[in-house]
């Protein structure tokens, strides 16, 4: 089994209201819910808005630490999910679902090791 990391990006601006998100929150919860029921799950979360990271960047032996994100986009990360698989056509399959769920762009990558345990 591998480790993938699904990256959730969302667009500037508002967060949408209740109405629109308790029903993504729902389908999120659900497929959380069946990744722990099938031993794949890892870890998720959402992140605070993109205001709120700080970039740290080596410059010699310095380090300048600058406020907000690291490249200027249209879109942002809001959320991750790492999850274990067997093989990356089923982490697509995860990654499908979760795409549809969130109604936002997805992007699945292998992690550069194997899963321990």
């Amino acid at each position: 089994m591998k480790n993938y990391l699904l990256s959730m990006y969302q667009p500037e601006g508002p967060v949408p209201g209740p109405e629109v998100m308790d029903g993504i929150m729902a389908e999120v919860d659900a497929l959380r819910r069946e990744l722990q029921a099938a031993g794949s799950w890892v870890f998720g979360d959402g992140l605070h808005d993109q205001a709120t990271a700080t970039v740290l960047r080596a410059s010699g032996d310095d380090v300048l630490m600058t406020d907000g994100p690291f490249a200027e986009g249209k879109e942002h990360l809001g959320g991750i999910v790492i999850l274990r698989a067997a093989d990356l056509d089923e982490a697509l399959e995860w990654g499908r679902r979760y795409a549809v769920a969130v109604t936002l762009p997805v992007e699945v990558r292998p992690f550069a090791t194997e899963a321990g345990g």
